[in-house]
């Protein structure tokens, strides 16, 4: 009986790992894709790569320590200061993590698409599964074309060995229109159907106006990489103005703004108006990547006592002291970005701790400014329901604005102020002036969240912006390089 590859070998498509490591998950093809619980099976496990802990701390590590908000705790052993000091180069493991399981990604997708295509499930079941996958390929593909630049596209399952070294892309652009064929295949596939953890029609239409807004500001801005594109930057500003207005007004009482600012990271509100796209973690999994240990990388250690953090009404909120205080906040962004009555400064970033009792802890454990965007009260142990907010309403808000303009934006950008408690901006900004101040209200608002790098990135100012930068040209910032073992793996480089 033939025998083929179920979703992926645990290598990706480069032959990121040892080729000696023994394959999992065969299935006969017989045997498989044959009810709607095999190709959901399926799909959770495309989604489940999401999961995987390099990939999952590669959202901060890649979008958020190269920029000019966060840094790593000196004593923080491996690569991460190579990324924070911009000395990454084709061996340094966590850009080759990033890289190897966003492939593990795209295959498990490929996977997908290719059995449930093939398969005799109704119409009604392919149409969401399949439209779910392409989503899911195309979410990897579009980190990979930020991260990396051209990188290998490969859009079938791995069957052979011989599959394993697929080409690179002709071109950026390649990828990009692979990216948009994927979401516009997907969008009418999908539904209205928001479900904490999966994507539906409206996810869909969020990450199309990303894409489609990274296209317009990097041509628009001549980023590298992107100056010969045939596409033009003024049609791309259009159509992620287009995709981003269903987002931000045709969903109503689903979709929209959470007026408590503080809500939005309420671990016991995944399902909130803000949340598009959140990743499907909680404390009660058995692993991690079921459950997660965010918090650790951003709370201070307390030798094991549980911390508190105190907010300007006095409320107390119940941390793990186990932290690690990975991820630390620049001083200058904490004091100098910020007004100081915002309250994504006065509610978010921390440098004091409490007791149970409100009393500051002294002498204070804390190194550095942190975010308590992500913290658990009702952790178990080290297993916290702390997520990545993978795409936020607000976020779309801001591409509508940056897309469409002031005499559109201005209010969306506003309303994101006053949640904030600070004043709006002023009326009568010309085009750029204005694009220019939705950007910096996305690194405020952002902050922290995996975006900061990308916008830099589109709008070619990360030597500009980055003081561990400068000494580089935005040619050498624009894009980490291939992983080397990649390189030497591969043939069709």
């Amino acid at each position: 009986m033939k025998r083929i590859f179920h979703l992926l070998v645990t290598c990706s498509l480069l032959t990121a790992c040892s080729l000696d490591e023994t394959p999992y998950g065969f299935y006969s093809s017989d045997n498989f894709y044959k009810t709607e619980e095999d190709a959901e099976s399926g799909l959770m496990y495309a989604y489940n790569a999401l999961n995987y802990l390099e990939y999952l701390r590669g959202i901060w590590y890649l979008g958020d320590i190269p920029t000019e908000t966060m840094y790593p705790k000196s004593d923080e052993p491996g690569d991460i200061h190579m990324l924070q000091q911009w000395t990454v180069n084709s061996e340094t493991e966590l850009t080759m993590y990033y890289f190897k399981y966003c492939y593990i990604g795209i295959n498990r997708a490929n996977t997908v698409i290719r059995r449930v295509t093939d398969s005799s499930l109704s119409e009604t079941v392919k149409n969401r599964v399949i439209g779910e996958a392409l989503f899911l390929r195309a979410w990897n593909y579009f980190n990979l074309v930020r991260g990396y630049g051209r990188v290998p596209l490969y859009t079938e399952p791995i069957a052979s060995l011989e599959q394993t070294t697929p080409e690179m892309a002709p071109s950026i652009e390649k990828i990009y229109e692979r990216i948009l064929e994927d979401l516009n295949r997907a969008e009418p596939m999908l539904t209205v159907n928001k479900v904490f953890g999966r994507i539906d029609k409206v996810g869909v239409q969020a990450l199309l106006s990303k894409v489609y807004l990274t296209l317009a500001s990097s041509i628009a801005h001549r980023a590298p990489g992107y100056t010969d594109m045939s596409y033009s930057s003024d049609e791309m500003y259009r159509l992620a103005e287009e995709w981003s207005r269903k987002v931000v007004f045709d969903y109503p009482g689903i979709y929209g703004f959470d007026d408590d600012l503080r809500a939005i990271y309420d671990v016991e509100k995944p399902d909130g108006p803000e949340h598009i796209f959140i990743m499907a973690i909680d404390r009660s999994g058995t692993d991690e990547g079921m459950y997660s240990k965010i918090p650790l990388q951003f709370l201070p250690n307390n030798g094991s006592a549980p911390i508190y953090i105190k907010y300007s009404d006095g409320s107390l909120q119940r941390g793990n002291g186990n932290g690690w205080g990975v991820f630390l906040i620049e001083d200058s962004f904490a004091e100098q970005t910020y007004m100081a009555a915002d309250k994504r400064r006065t509610e978010l970033i921390h440098r004091d701790i409490y007791d149970e009792q409100g009393n500051v802890v002294t002498p204070s454990p804390v190194r550095g400014y942190f975010s308590s965007k992500y913290v658990d009260p009702d952790f178990i142990g080290e297993r916290t329901s702390a997520r990545p907010y993978l795409i936020r309403y607000s976020d779309i808000a801001l591409v509508f604005a940056e897309a469409a303009g002031p005499d559109e934006g201005l209010a969306l950008v506003n309303r994101i102020r006053e949640r904030a408690g600070i004043p709006d901006l002023p009326a009568g900004m010309g085009l750029e002036e204005f694009r220019t101040a939705v950007i910096q209200e996305r690194a405020l608002e952002l902050a922290f969240e995996g975006n900061r790098l990308y916008d830099l990135r589109r709008t070619a100012s990360v030597t500009s912006t980055v003081p561990e930068a400068s000494k580089l040209s935005e040619e050498e910032a624009a894009f980490y390089p291939i992983p080397q073992r990649e390189l030497d793996l591969n043939p069709n480089r």
